[in-house]
């Protein structure tokens, strides 16, 4: 894992995309340049009652520019602090922290699913190898228009109003789209389904699993999930996706 900085950023752009979804760039240029796809970044929130960072996985790197952009969704008060943020507003962060994804396949597919979208637009652009990107979104889309440079992108709505009716799995099947690798993100039960999917054909798939994290850090273990083997840190079968995380290999995890 790289190394990882604590730093103050600035604001260089803030974009509403829906009503709970906001886009932000910062510039941090130590940061920025020691990012890669699937890793994230602690938020540190000005309101002292606040005393733990937000977690928030990195949408885009651009290390000409030193900057880093960032796509959540306003869940609780430290995200709703921090979107109102503005242009020129200094914020404290720290990261790259997690392990990101391996860039490696012939072919691949990427999903996302829901906020679990975002992360998958820095991968889509590194990424060099034939890809196809399945999005998955209850209703209303957002940021499907900004990964059709990079493949054929698929669209699956629990409520039919965007491409397919149904999941990500649906939308795969349907285009009979076929990969040696699948990298995804997303809630749980879509990464379950892609798992079993990824296991029945065969294939190899890279998960970005979500959770709610403490320290960001792996020293409070508040982020576990179950593994296969014995982790070396807590000695029994589960391992802490802040830090050995949020990326694994499909079979090494339970889910």
């Amino acid at each position: 894992m790289a190394e990882n900085f604590r730093n103050t950023a600035v604001i260089t752009s803030v974009v509403k995309l829906q009503d709970d979804i906001v886009s932000m760039w910062l510039k941090d240029e130590e940061i920025a340049m020691a990012s890669k796809p699937g890793q994230f970044v602690s938020f540190y929130c000005k309101d002292g009652s606040r005393l733990l960072p937000r977690p928030i996985s990195i949408c885009e790197i651009n290390h000409s520019e030193g900057t880093l952009r960032f796509v959540f969704r306003l869940i609780g008060e430290g995200t709703k602090e921090i979107a109102t943020y503005k242009v020129g507003d200094d914020v404290v962060i720290m990261g790259p922290l997690g392990n990101g994804f391996t860039l490696e396949g012939k072919k691949a597919i990427l999903i996302g699913g829901g906020i679990g979208i975002p992360p998958m637009l820095e991968l889509a652009k590194q990424l060099d190898i034939e890809k196809s990107i399945v999005l998955g979104y209850r209703d209303v889309t957002f940021m499907d228009k900004e990964f059709e440079p990079y493949g054929d992108v698929y669209v699956a709505t629990e409520d039919g109003s965007t491409g397919i009716k149904g999941n990500v799995i649906d939308a795969i099947r349907e285009h009979a789209i076929d990969a040696d690798i699948i990298f995804a993100c997303g809630p749980t039960p879509m990464l379950r389904g892609i798992k079993a999917y990824a296991l029945e054909h065969g294939i190899k798939a890279q998960l970005s699993l979500e959770e709610r994290m403490a320290c960001g850090i792996g020293a409070c273990l508040a982020c576990v999930c179950k593994t296969k083997e014995v982790d070396h840190h807590t000695h029994v079968h589960n391992t802490r996706i802040c830090k050995d995380g949020p990326v694994f290999y499909a079979q090494e995890v339970e889910l």
